[in-house]
C-alpha cells in the first residue's frame, strides 16, 4: 500500500510539475499535517551535511508523530534593528518521545560556503549560540533573512545559520500554520506532523 501511495504522489508531482522542478542533488521531502502537506526540496548537492543529517531524522521517521511548535510574525515578534530584524518562521521538531534517540549535533556549514540564501520559502536548522549545535529542528522562512546569512549579525558570531533546502509546494499550508493561535511565538496547541517522507522519483 506504502509504494501505490508513493506512485500516486508522484504521478502527482509529475503533473504539477514538481518532479522536474527539482535540481541536481535535491531530494523530495514531503511533511504531512492536520493542514495539507509541505514538499521541501534538500540539497544533498550544496549543504551535504545538514541534508544527510535532516534525511537521516526522516528516513528513520523521527518526524513522524513530530510537531511544529513555533510561529513568528508581526505580531509576536519584536525587532531588535538593525541586526534583528522581524523575523517570520514556522519551526519543526522531531516526536518529543524520541528526543533521547536523537545524533550528535553538527557542523555548522556557512551560507558562504554552499551559496544557499535565507529567503522565502527557505528551509534551514536553527542552532544554539554555539555555532555547530543544530541536532533536528528545522525552520521554514516567510521574509527573506540576510540576518541569518554568513556576515549577518542577528547571532553574535555572525556565522548564521545553516540552509539547506526550499519548499518547492504547500506554502500556503505553511503560512496557515503560522497564523495559528500562539502563546508568545509557541503554537498553542502545536501542529502535529503526521508523517515526513522521502518522495522517490
Amino acid at each position: 500500500m506504502n509504494a501505490l501511495l508513493q506512485l500516486i504522489a508522484i504521478a502527482t508531482l509529475l503533473v504539477l510539475g514538481q518532479v522536474d522542478s527539482l535540481r541536481p542533488g535535491e531530494v523530495l521531502v514531503r511533511i504531512e499535517t492536520s493542514f495539507g502537506q509541505i514538499d521541501l526540496a534538500i540539497d544533498t548537492k550544496r549543504a551535504p551535511v545538514t541534508a544527510e543529517n535532516f534525511l537521516k531524522y526522516v528516513d528513520g521517521r523521527f518526524y513522524d508523530g513530530g510537531r511544529f511548535h513555533r510561529a513568528t510574525r508581526a505580531d509576536n515578534y519584536k525587532p531588535n534593528l538593525p541586526n534583528r530584524p522581524l523575523l517570520e518562521i514556522i519551526q519543526g521538531s522531531i516526536n518529543p518521545a524520541r528526543r533521547g534517540e536523537g545524533f550528535p549535533a553538527i557542523p555548522l556549514e556557512r551560507t558562504s560556503k554552499t551559496g544557499l540564501t535565507h529567503v522565502v520559502g527557505t528551509v534551514s536548522m536553527p542552532r544554539d549560540q554555539e555555532a555547530d549545535s543544530a541536532t533536528s529542528g528545522f525552520v521554514i522562512h516567510f521574509n527573506d533573512q540576510p540576518s541569518l546569512n554568513h556576515g549577518g549579525m542577528r547571532f553574535d558570531d555572525g556565522q548564521g545559520t545553516a540552509a539547506f533546502g526550499r519548499v518547492v509546494a504547500g506554502m500556503d499550508v505553511a503560512r496557515k500554520i503560522q497564523q495559528q493561535p500562539v502563546k508568545e511565538q509557541a503554537l498553542e496547541p502545536p501542529v502535529t506532523i503526521t508523517r515526513a517522507f522521502r518522495v522517490k522519483p
